[in-house]
């Protein structure tokens, strides 16, 4: 007797600018279907032109969970999303629809399908030593500690990702043991679905760059300014904070504290934005076994939606 098939699932992912949250609409138009975001910017209530999240309308069509679970002034993790997705996605299955994760958001879909390590707790005293050597000799040199201790993890990382190399330093130096190791032990178990994955990459990079820029160009006339304005009035923010260090805000405070000039800081945040995509970029091509799609082609939403009614049929 053939076991029973697990309850599917569908898996967007691509870079900023593929087009994957309006490829989900349209499979929501045709499958029964509900989404769930995979955006790890677009969780903070209240930032909404600077993570180009759907406005009101469009989430009042197209309901996504995962959206505006916290305060600007809070941390979410990969932990924490992967228990509140499969929650989703447990209740989706049992009304008898399809779960359909969409977002950009690479770490939160590994630590899905993948599992999380056991790794140690922060620890602000290391943390505060690490940022002290980091004043001092600069992140690209402590990417290079981390390349002695852990190169898997150091060949992952850009040197100046200040966020992920200060914890991958901070785990080797409390375990003793590289981090790629660590994350090489955890269960490597995958949730029991029959996952559909589809990943939306560009066939001509240099159109995917004009698209963001074109986008960054829309945030800023759309009021990215004013809106960062308002979130520091109404809430204790600070620049190190997981939500400003978002691709867009943070360039947009440098500008509102003068450290930089307006015309200065769109174009720090329009390369920001592309090296986010280049990274999502590595991660989609090295880390996942999904069906590639053009992003760029105009059959893009025929395409996958002939391949989701394949997959769902069987």
């Amino acid at each position: 007797m053939t076991p029973p098939r697990n309850p599917p699932a569908i898996l967007i992912m691509g870079p900023t600018a593929s087009g994957k949250t309006a490829l989900a609409m349209a499979l929501a138009d045709r499958f029964p279907v509900e989404l769930i975001s995979v955006d790890s910017a677009q969780v903070f209530r209240d930032m909404d032109i600077g993570t180009a999240k759907p406005d009101a309308a469009t989430l009042a069509r197209y309901p996504h969970r995962l959206i505006d679970l916290i305060s600007p002034e809070e941390s979410y993790s990969a932990a924490r999303f992967r228990a509140d997705a499969l929650t989703a996605m447990a209740e989706i299955s049992a009304a008898g629809k399809v779960p359909l994760l969409v977002g950009g958001t690479m770490l939160y879909f590994r630590a899905l399908l993948q599992g999380l390590a056991e790794l140690p707790q922060a620890d602000a005293a290391l943390r505060a030593e690490i940022d002290a050597e980091a004043a001092t000799e600069g992140w690209p040199a402590m990417h290079a500690k981390l390349a002695a201790l852990d190169p898997s993890t150091a060949a992952r990382l850009h040197p100046t990702d200040s966020q992920r190399l200060q914890r991958a330093l901070e785990i080797c130096r409390l375990s003793g043991r590289p981090m790629s190791e660590l994350l090489a032990e955890s269960a490597q178990q995958k949730p029991p679905y029959d996952f559909l994955s589809i990943s939306l990459l560009p066939s001509d990079r240099a159109v995917l760059h004009k698209r963001i820029e074109r986008r960054f160009d829309e945030m800023l006339l759309d009021g990215l300014d004013e809106e960062l304005a308002m979130l520091r009035r109404k809430y204790r923010l600070h620049p190190d904070l997981p939500s400003m260090r978002c691709v867009g805000y943070r360039q947009m405070w440098e500008a509102q504290d003068g450290l930089c000039s307006k015309p200065e800081m769109r174009n720090r945040g329009v390369f920001a934005t592309r090296q986010l995509a280049k990274r999502q970029i590595t991660w989609l091509t090295n880390s996942f076994e999904a069906e590639n799609f053009d992003c760029l082609d105009p059959a893009l939403t025929e395409n996958v939606g002939a391949r989701a009614e394949a997959f769902l049929k069987s």
